[in-house]
């Protein structure tokens, strides 16, 4: 009777064994971008992992250009300037065409290769999908306040470096759609309507794409911005969302 048992127990395991790998296998092939050991595909959907996985693009340069390249967005690579703590060395400027359709304003600013790759996948996944579904209409241009700044937090004249200092980070100000409609953080972050309603809704969906993102909800500093930024902070590092 123990033989049979521990028969029955081993077969039990075995079965429990085999349907979990059945369902990773599944997991695998369906949603790769959930595992945190699969390789980052920008034109996947965004998974549970993305997010870490661009900001580790940091100390790949290379890769993080392979990647634009194979999702069809086309780019400038920008020669290395600053130093000290205020330089950058794989920074880009997106430009209309290719997959990358959206435009920047007032220019196409430069930016860490993470974050235009984390740019890219917010257009596809995050911004036009949601304009067009609160105003059936895709967004034809980011407006931002810039990029790379040589600057601390907050301006101050002591305490750590902003990641705008290693062009690590970019301020939106707003959109604009292509029938001409402007929709501003400043002026349209409180409210009930769509254009409300439609900044939470990307402010929300860039939490899984940056290693930080701050809005209006976080403090008056960021009343007239979303701060967007690839912090690197390691494989497990906190991400902030506010």
């Amino acid at each position: 009777m123990s033989a049979l048992r521990r028969f029955l127990g081993a077969a039990i395991a075995f079965a429990v064994l085999l349907a979990l790998g059945l369902a990773l296998y599944a997991v695998v092939r369906k949603r790769p971008q959930d595992l945190p050991w699969t390789k980052l595909d920008l034109g996947q959907p965004v998974g549970a992992f993305t997010g870490r996985k661009l900001a580790g693009l940091t100390d790949d340069f290379a890769r993080c250009r392979q990647l634009l390249d194979a999702a069809g967005v086309e780019y400038v690579a920008l020669e290395p300037a600053g130093s000290d703590q205020c330089r950058y060395e794989d920074a880009v400027r997106l430009e209309e065409g290719g997959a990358q359709a959206i435009g920047f304003a007032p220019d196409q600013p430069g930016v860490s290769c993470p974050v235009a790759a984390a740019l890219a996948m917010w257009e596809w996944n995050v911004l036009q999908p949601a304009a067009r579904r609160h105003f059936g209409e895709p967004v034809e241009a980011i407006e931002h306040l810039g990029s790379y700044s040589c600057r601390r937090l907050y301006g101050r004249s002591t305490g750590d470096w902003s990641e705008h200092a290693t062009a690590d980070a970019l301020d939106v100000a707003g959109f604009r759609l292509e029938d001409g409609t402007r929709i501003s953080v400043l002026r349209d972050w409180e409210g009930e309507g769509p254009e409300a309603a439609f900044l939470r809704e990307v402010r929300d969906g860039a939490c899984d794409l940056f290693a930080t993102v701050l809005s209006p909800d976080y403090n008056a500093a960021h009343r007239d911005h979303l701060h967007l930024d690839q912090a690197e902070r390691g494989a497990m590092g906190w991400r902030a969302c506010r």
